[in-house]
């Protein structure tokens, strides 16, 4: 029985969730996988019906219309917390940007922290295909979550995650609100207020083959806004007060 599952979320990614699905399975062999597609107009969900059905390791979630990243993986993570097997929780996108042969990496780290943030930024730049305004928009990005929050890491709007079961056990997800980037940003900080051990381990990031780019003004405006509400759920303070029983809160690299 395996002990980590790869959460993907989907919407119209017809094109990769078969390749993607091959990679992860042959990389990792102690993870299954589970997409949660949002009703994909051009037949996603059906085709991760018929991987599901020829691969017991393959699992697919469908929800009634699109409402978003955030709302997708939350409901990935209560169908992992159902399910007590499965103690490395990971996201992942589906359009091969996070690299197949990185999921063992990023679940060998959590052997030893309970959050494991994949880094595009970590001991240097490992971004490929990116255009200069979208390089220079996410590294911006970064460094105002950093100055706002006081969280110490390098790429805390990264979506290529891995969550110890402890952790999401430890968190209220119906009081997580925010959908986009921000998503990322405010499990990390819940986590990372909450006294987990966080670490960061470099991966390589690159634009996707197929598909276009669900980034949007929305998205960023989200983010803009959602630190700041962060800040003020902690009473404005910038550090932990807690440090979690069984973890150290930290922030280093992890090869």
């Amino acid at each position: 029985m395996n002990d980590t599952l790869v959460i993907i979320p989907t919407y119209n990614e017809k094109e990769n969730v078969a390749p993607i699905a091959m990679a992860v399975l042959a990389e990792c062999p102690q993870a299954d996988l589970l997409f949660v597609d949002d009703n994909s107009p051009d037949g996603t969900g059906a085709l991760g019906d018929q991987l599901a059905a020829s691969n017991p390791r393959i699992n697919i979630l469908h929800r009634e219309k699109k409402q978003g990243l955030g709302r997708a993986y939350l409901a990935g993570f209560r169908w992992a917390l159902e399910r007590p097997q499965y103690q490395f929780i990971m996201e992942m996108d589906a359009d091969f940007s996070h690299d197949p042969k990185a999921v063992a990496q990023l679940r060998e780290a959590a052997q030893d922290a309970d959050l494991v943030l994949g880094s595009r930024y970590v001991g240097g730049l490992r971004v490929i295909n990116w255009p200069l305004n979208r390089l220079i928009l996410s590294t911006g990005a970064a460094f105002y979550v950093r100055m706002i929050t006081g969280m110490p890491f390098t790429d805390p709007t990264g979506g290529f995650k891995c969550f110890r079961r402890e952790v999401l056990a430890a968190i209220n997800l119906d009081e997580i609100h925010s959908n986009g980037y921000s998503f990322q940003i405010e499990m990390t900080h819940t986590a990372w207020h909450l006294g987990f051990r966080i670490v960061e381990s470099p991966i390589v990031f690159e634009e996707r083959r197929e598909g276009q780019s669900k980034m949007s003004s929305g998205i960023v405006n989200e983010a803009l806004w959602m630190v700041w509400k962060l800040l003020a759920r902690q009473g404005w303070r910038r550090r932990p007060r807690v440090v979690h029983p069984d973890s150290v809160a930290a922030a280093e690299p992890s090869a």
